[in-house]
Parts: structure tokens; C-alpha cells; sequence
């Protein structure tokens, strides 16, 4: 089975906690799943990997958060080949873009050689319970993927 970087940005918590859950999933599944906030590693070690799900909040009106920044621009140095990947991330349904940073996420990899193997995950605000299941599910969901792609 694949082995997966999930790998986050979060202010609140929101999105911490639909990584952590996403990676629940993965490793029901039968996959090996490392988290790792995106201020805690750079872009270069998705190469170590074989699959990346890339997640963040969605600040102000449709944008990456600060804390993404710096491993966004990372992303411009690395050709990621057909890796497997997508994207996931909260926002708020109050703002003109919702969780315009997912997809924002999503162009990036496209731009860099990944194949988005599914469709992203996008919650407003934290996950409620039938939600948290939905992580849980995306995590699975992308092993069986990566398992296609190979």
C-alpha cells in the first residue's frame, strides 16, 4: 500500500482535525500515512512519497493562508510527475469564494505533473459527525486510488 503525506495548514484547528481524520482513513485502508503541518516540512519531501493530499483553511476571500505560502511557491520547483494526489480544506460559506484555497491547492499540483485522483473535500467550519465520517471515507477513498494509479 501506498505511502501518503498529508500535509496541512490550520489557524483554528478545523483543518488539523479533518487531516487527522483523513489519515484515520488512509491507515483503515491499509495505507501508511505520515501528517505533517506545512510550517514543519517543505515541499521537496512529497518526492519521498507515493501519494499527497495538500490541505488548508481558506482566508479572506478565496485565498492561501500565510503559513501556506512558503510551501506553495516550493511546489514551483518540483516536477511531481503523475503522483497521485488532492486536496482538501474548511472555509466559510459567508465568503463570495468558498474554500477558495483548496482549489487554489488543486490548480498547483495540476500545474506541477500530479493527477488529482478524486474530488476534493471542502467543510465549512469544523467537521460535525456525519462529516468526520466523510474524512475518514476521502482518506480510504484515495488509498484505493493510489492503488489504481500503480
Amino acid at each position: 500500500m501506498a505511502k501518503v503525506l498529508v500535509a496541512y495548514a490550520s489557524l483554528t484547528g478545523n483543518t488539523e482535525e479533518m487531516a487527522e481524520l483523513i489519515v484515520e482513513g488512509i491507515r483503515e485502508a491499509g495505507g501508511e500515512a505520515v501528517l505533517k503541518s506545512v510550517t514543519e516540512c517543505n515541499a521537496a519531501e512529497i518526492k519521498a512519497y507515493e501519494g499527497v493530499l495538500l490541505g488548508a483553511y481558506t482566508w479572506g476571500d478565496g485565498e492561501l493562508p500565510d503559513e501556506m505560502l512558503d510551501f506553495y511557491e516550493e511546489l514551483d520547483e518540483l516536477d511531481l510527475g503523475t503522483l497521485p494526489a488532492a486536496a482538501f480544506g474548511s472555509g466559510d460559506t459567508g465568503y463570495e469564494i468558498y474554500c477558495g484555497a483548496v482549489n487554489e491547492l488543486e490548480k498547483k499540483l495540476q500545474e506541477r505533473g500530479a493527477v488529482l485522483v478524486q474530488e476534493s473535500l471542502k467543510i465549512e467550519y469544523g467537521p460535525n459527525a456525519a462529516e468526520k465520517e466523510a474524512c475518514r471515507m476521502f482518506g480510504r477513498m484515495f488509498i484505493a486510488a493510489c492503488a489504481a494509479v500503480s
